[in-house]
């Protein structure tokens, strides 16, 4: 079985100081991410920005995992080098299984636009039957990425959900 448009429940989480504290009234990367979804017409089940804390980031990345409501969970920002870019290490706090392809994609199509995609951190993995998959922060980063784990990303979500054994098959 494979998931029909409209199945897929996202939910976004932007790690922000700034926008947390409310010194940034628009979060253009969490709109980059909706716009970006829009094709597969998913339903936005959660939106919430927090501040660059590692525990405030696992406690909301585990509330909306374990809740069952959300298939996806796609955070923006905090995956670089700063001090305070704790994204990666608070989803592998949450995560039960990596999926290190994900995050690989997207680092290796943004290496062929700037070879500052090294420094990228973000990590992909499951808990329970939910993906958690870290982006970049910039809204421009947020949709070269987003562009290339779309194709993958239904299928993922039949997977984890149980629907799918076999991932051999047609290329997605």
């Amino acid at each position: 079985m494979d998931t029909k448009r409209g199945d897929i429940r996202f939910a976004i989480l932007t790690a922000s100081d700034s926008g947390h504290r409310g010194d940034r009234t628009h979060d253009e990367s969490g709109d980059a991410i909706r716009q970006c979804l829009r094709p597969l017409n998913a339903q936005e089940a959660g939106y919430c920005i927090v501040p660059d804390e590692k525990e405030a980031i696992a406690v909301r990345l585990r509330e909306w995992a374990d809740s069952g409501a959300v298939d996806v969970v796609l955070t923006t920002g905090g995956t670089g080098l700063s001090p305070r870019d704790v994204t990666p290490e608070a989803t592998l706090m949450v995560v039960d299984r990596l999926a290190p392809g994900f995050s690989e994609a997207m680092r290796a199509e943004s290496l062929k636009k700037t070879p500052r995609a090294m420094l990228s951190r973000g990590v992909t993995g499951s808990r329970g039957k939910c993906l958690i998959v870290n982006l970049p922060g910039s809204p421009k980063a947020v949709r070269e990425s987003l562009g290339v784990i779309l194709p993958a990303l239904p299928h993922a979500i039949d997977v984890l959900r149980g629907q799918v054994r076999e991932c051999a098959g047609e290329a997605v």
